[in-house]
């Protein structure tokens, strides 16, 4: 029976087990909980992540005596410790430097000279703002009551946590009604690239570089390999990406603003290599050899360079969880499968984040958990998964919501088209910031929101106004009516929509 059970949330069958690798335990000594306590509760979040961290404040709100467990030396996941967070440090204060750096100045009138590049800085920066939120989290929990025990939970039983230490001996254990997963994702490795976080490296490797590399491999066009690998050519190095797809930017985004978005990473200097698959890296000494081929016609080619970023995507961290000793088999990809209120196959035992089905975003894992530990509660279980934006930091930014051209085309569904360049807005254009456009897409028949997508300044706030709108089901005149702010880059947004519902937006 539990072989074939069916995710209701997502109509997804279970597929055979995935065996995955065990990663170590960091607890030290200091934080190590007394051996053998044991404690009882009505929730036990498993994860502090975004999701976890964030379902667990939110059941202790409720009023359920809730524990988080996290086996890590600091709370926040990868998001804060080795991912958006830090991430997003480094790609801002690269943009000022670039900016400084470059005639972008000169070219507003401020003259700077001798702009050169203090790395162990920007690294310190970078840590300040993470060391901030995961102590942030800290103090959360001490005010909403949550109790933080430090260690490796393992599910012991239907209502058992363990939580094991460095040694992998058991130092607590908690009796409670519920069970919440929240422990995320791992880096996905690559077949035959060892990664060494020095010159081969994933995305946690890339966030701590000692100096800027010459020249720079991606291995990956996605999300993370162009963030990152925009911080690095900022800084000087010579970037190149290689990707299998024919496109940039990833899964779910739109193919226009893809093609518009490499144009201007082409413009910024980072160079493509697109339908081109990896098949070897061997290091010597401080260089990495890399071999690619062609996907079309097979023609293989090697190239050279000071570091190499690994950055294929991540996988459902679901290991040494406990899961098949209680009948909880995962998908062929490691996630749990749930059903429509996150419930495993153990209606005691839920899951959300990023190891269940559905895009690894961390907003995505906040939503669930919220809504997650509300049903527990006896709440309503809802998330539209059609209205989770996407956002890739880079400059300019690019954000989307909803249906893509190509999912609409795909869908049998007619639709309208509505742009406007941000060349013709003018905060863009008083900012010297133009590069980008605003891509609307509405029903015909009915002028409902279907997607928007963005790419130009601020791209990843002005998304959250698409995002209302199509959660509440405006259409694109709803939209255009609305009085927005002059001069703001917002109003493109706004200018957009009055192109798709009227046939002609008023400023181009």
């Amino acid at each position: 029976m539990q072989a074939t059970f069916v995710n209701k949330l997502y109509g997804v069958t279970q597929l055979p087990i995935l065996s995955r690798q065990v990663l170590p335990l960091r607890i030290s000594a200091a934080v190590s909980q007394k051996r053998n306590a044991s404690h009882e509760a009505d929730i036990v979040v498993v994860g502090s992540g975004p999701g976890g961290y964030v379902a667990a404040i939110k059941a202790a709100q409720l009023g359920m005596n809730t524990i988080c467990v996290e086996k890590n030396l600091t709370f926040g996941g990868t998001c804060l410790n080795v991912g958006c967070i830090p991430s997003k440090a480094l790609l801002n204060n690269s943009h000022y430097y670039h900016m400084a750096k470059s005639k972008d100045f000169a070219n507003r009138g401020i003259q700077v000279e001798n702009v050169t590049l203090d790395l162990p800085q920007l690294m310190k920066s970078k840590e300040k703002a993470v060391t901030a939120l995961t102590g942030g989290i800290a103090q959360l929990f001490k005010n909403n009551k949550v109790k933080p025990l430090k260690g490796h939970g393992k599910i012991t039983g239907p209502n058992e946590v363990s939580v094991l230490g460095e040694d992998g001996n058991v130092v607590d254990t908690v009796r409670t009604k519920n069970i919440l997963i929240a422990t995320g994702s791992e880096v996905t490795p690559f077949p035959g690239i060892e990664i060494d976080e020095e010159v081969i490296v994933s995305s946690t490797g890339a966030l701590k570089l000692a100096k800027v590399p010459e020249k720079m491999i991606l291995i990956g066009a996605g999300v993370i390999g162009l963030e990152l690998g925009s911080v690095w050519s900022r800084l000087g190095a010579e970037v190149t990406a290689v990707e299998f797809l024919t496109a940039i930017g990833g899964v779910g985004i739109d193919g226009e603003i893809s093609k518009a978005f490499q144009r201007v990473l082409t413009k910024q200097g980072i160079k493509f290599k697109l339908g081109t698959k990896v098949t070897g890296a061997t290091r010597q000494g401080d260089k990495v050899s890399v071999t690619v081929e062609s996907v079309k016609d097979a023609k293989k080619e090697e190239l050279e360079c000071d570091t190499l970023l690994v950055c294929v995507g991540r996988r459902p961290f679901t290991s040494n969880l406990g899961l098949e000793e209680q009948g909880i088999e995962r998908d062929g990809k490691g996630r749990i499968p749930v059903n429509s209120r996150f419930q495993t196959v153990i209606p005691s035992i839920f899951a959300i984040g990023d190891c269940i089905h559905g895009p690894m975003l961390a907003h995505k894992a906040e939503d669930e958990g919220i809504v997650c530990v509300e049903g527990i509660a006896g709440g309503p279980v809802h998330i539209d998964y059609n209205c989770v934006p996407s956002v890739i930091y880079t400059h300019p930014e690019v954000a989307w919501v909803g249906k893509s051209e190509e999912d609409l085309k795909t869908e049998g569904v007619e639709y309208t088209i509505g742009k406007f360049p941000f060349a013709a807005n003018s905060r863009a254009k008083t900012n010297d910031d133009t590069d980008g456009l605003v891509k609307v897409l509405g029903d015909k028949h009915t002028d409902r929101l279907l997607g928007a997508h963005i790419i130009g300044p601020g791209a990843g706030e002005m998304i959250n106004e698409a995002t209302l709108a199509l959660e509440y089901g405006a259409s694109c005149e709803d939209i255009a009516r609305v009085c927005h702010a002059h001069p703001t880059c917002s109003e493109a947004f706004r200018e957009a929509n009055l192109a798709a519902f009227s046939g002609k937006a008023i400023n181009f």
